[in-house]
């Protein structure tokens, strides 16, 4: 008999197991689904009563410092198989790309990210991507060789590990592409929501640059 009980309360821990994996996995379709209403396009600029952001004429939304939020902590693992971590570029400005291989906006704005990541990262400023939903890292990985994207993206095929950390209430990603500007105190300086010509990413870089 008592062998019995041990062998159900095996399955009982088992079955408990599986039901966590299962929740764990609908959470992380929930978040990419999320995306998918959005995805590849402009997105609709969205906000609340406590983000107290103002959007430009050219769709970038920004905030005034007394009003930003702390950004999320961002850290794993890159489409090459590195670590990365947000906080090992504390006091630079960083940008963080949202984007996947299979987007054509994001094809479109790559050139545009690639020129000024290498022309303002002696001003201190470091691009990061996330690379969301492609299902190998070698389609991310071609998509960055082939564009000659000069920083780290990190790989988040589910769309949810990294995207959900954004608190609620803030300058959050919501469409793929998504572009985030964090500022020297780790704060959520701006955001735009779809493709980014190389004009419309250096009016979201450089009034960082000029903040003291």
């Amino acid at each position: 008999m008592s062998a019995d009980r041990s062998a159900d309360r095996s399955a009982d821990r088992a079955a408990r197991r599986t039901r966590r994996r299962r929740l764990a996995l609908l959470a992380a379709g929930a978040a990419a689904a999320s995306l998918t209403l959005s995805a590849c396009g402009d997105g609709a600029s969205g906000g609340s009563a406590q983000t107290r952001f103002v959007q430009g004429k050219n769709g970038i939304d920004t905030v005034k410092p007394a009003d930003r939020q702390d950004a999320p902590h961002l850290s794993g693992e890159t489409t090459r198989g590195e670590k990365l971590d947000l906080a090992d570029y504390r006091g630079k400005i960083i940008i963080v790309n949202v984007w996947g291989s299979w987007c054509d906006p994001c094809i479109a704005e790559a050139p545009n990210f690639a020129k000024v990541a290498r022309e303002t990262k002696s001003k201190g400023v470091q691009f990061i991507g996330i690379n969301t939903r492609d299902a190998e890292k070698a389609q991310a990985v071609g998509f960055e060789d082939d564009h000659k994207v000069p920083y780290p993206s990190l790989y988040d095929p589910t769309g949810g590990r990294q995207i959900l950390r954004f608190p609620k209430g803030s300058l959050n990603p919501q469409a793929i592409p998504s572009t985030i500007a964090i500022d020297r105190h780790g704060k959520i300086a701006a955001r735009s929501l779809g493709p980014l010509t190389e004009d419309e990413l250096r009016e979201m870089v450089d009034p960082l640059i000029a903040e003291k």
